[in-house]
């Protein structure tokens, strides 16, 4: 049974060893390479942190990113979802993100944007069903591995924050 815990420094391998396969798949990210934990921390809210545990193995993590450091869009955040490997299509994803969506809500976020690779379609039908629209696409945005990509970016409005 998946259990939802608060994402904390004493997960930090855990966490960044799931990162490392959403890197070596070539469908989550234009990372190259793990940060450190100093790093990764950096990067994200300090709050709405998950970590997805099975029998107190850790087999998923999401957390937001802020899109801007001005304050008129300190409200609004950057999705990220990473499933382990070997524990994909079992609706940990689904799980991870319906919680981080009622914990942006609990923390006063009021958007929250998603940019998935566009092959990545089961990540974006898992956005759809949760209720993120699409807004949009940035055709050949970067390029990973000498190739350019296309990324699709979905949006989900809160309709209990920023009324």
């Amino acid at each position: 049974m998946i259990t939802l815990i608060p994402m904390l420094t004493e997960h930090a391998a855990a966490v960044l060893e799931i990162y490392g396969h959403g890197i070596a798949s070539g469908m989550a990210t234009f990372e190259t390479i793990v940060p450190d934990w100093e790093g990764f921390n950096a990067k994200y809210l300090p709050h709405s942190r998950l970590l997805a545990v099975d029998d107190n193995v850790p087999v998923g993590w999401a957390a937001l990113a802020p899109v801007s450091t001005r304050a008129c869009y300190s409200g609004v955040a950057e999705v990220s979802v990473y499933i382990h490997q070997q524990h994909q299509r079992k609706g940990i994803g689904r799980t991870l993100l319906e919680a981080l969506i009622s914990a942006s809500e609990q923390n006063g976020i009021w958007s929250l944007l998603s940019v998935i690779h566009e092959e990545n379609r089961a990540s974006i039908h898992l956005h759809e069903q949760c209720g993120f629209r699409f807004i949009g696409y940035r055709e050949r945005i970067a390029q990973l591995d000498g190739i350019w990509r296309t990324t699709v970016m979905l949006e989900k409005r809160s309709k209990i924050v920023g009324q």
